[in-house]
């Protein structure tokens, strides 16, 4: 019987199923998904190949649950960050840099895009993940072109298009050009969108979350 990590079996799935996430994204980090097999990534997680199957039945599978974990975090920090933040136009701000210091492994994996090495059903995955990100961003323009902040556009396809410009390219990593890369972003979705550039400009601290 496979040796049971923690003191539970619901705490042993759990475990396993984040060791199998990181061994993932850090395989990602490194060659295409296309490239990886389910074997490597229970290798690198230290698990049998045969215990991998009592959690998924193939790499795909695994591949959109390792998404949902990371989109459910993300969004549920983003709205914690958007709930200290009255104003439509600074929650833009916020909405700006909390995706530029998001850049994902499954954004910028080296090979193939990974929409081109799954399946139609999981590209659709994929996309219903993106649009609760977009759901956000929807919202906060809502809010601002009911305040008056900006001009009243087409948010079916402003939305994407931010939503492009913010996790199109990974930016700089080091100094000073992580934070002339974050402000020059920042300052280009407001224009965009038609707001005022007026208000807290990106101070040190904030660049700093720009990984």
């Amino acid at each position: 019987m496979p040796k049971i990590i923690g003191g539970s079996l619901a705490e042993h799935r759990q475990r396993t199923r984040e060791a199998l996430f990181g061994a993932l994204s850090g395989l990602m980090g490194e060659r295409g998904f296309d490239a990886i097999s389910l074997a490597d990534i229970a290798s690198r997680a230290g698990i049998g190949r045969t215990a991998v199957y009592n959690h998924f039945p193939d790499k795909e599978s695994l591949l959109l649950a390792f998404i949902e974990h990371e989109t459910s975090a993300y969004v549920r920090s983003l709205e914690d960050s958007l709930a200290e933040v009255e104003e439509p136009v600074e929650q833009l701000r916020v909405y700006v840099r909390q995706q530029l210091a998001l850049a994902p492994s499954y954004h910028f994996a080296p090979g193939p895009d990974l929409r081109e090495v799954v399946s139609r059903e999981a590209v659709q995955d994929l996309r219903s993940h993106v649009r609760q990100v977009e759901g956000l961003l929807r919202e906060i323009l809502t809010r601002a072109i009911q305040a008056g902040d900006i001009p009243d556009q087409d948010l079916d396809s402003v939305v994407p298009l931010v939503h492009a410009c913010l996790s199109g390219r990974r930016g700089p990593q080091q100094e000073p050009g992580r934070s002339a890369f974050a402000a020059a972003t920042e300052e280009f979705v407001l224009r965009a969108v038609g707001a005022p550039l007026s208000g807290p400009a990106v101070t040190a601290a904030d660049a700093a979350q720009v990984a």
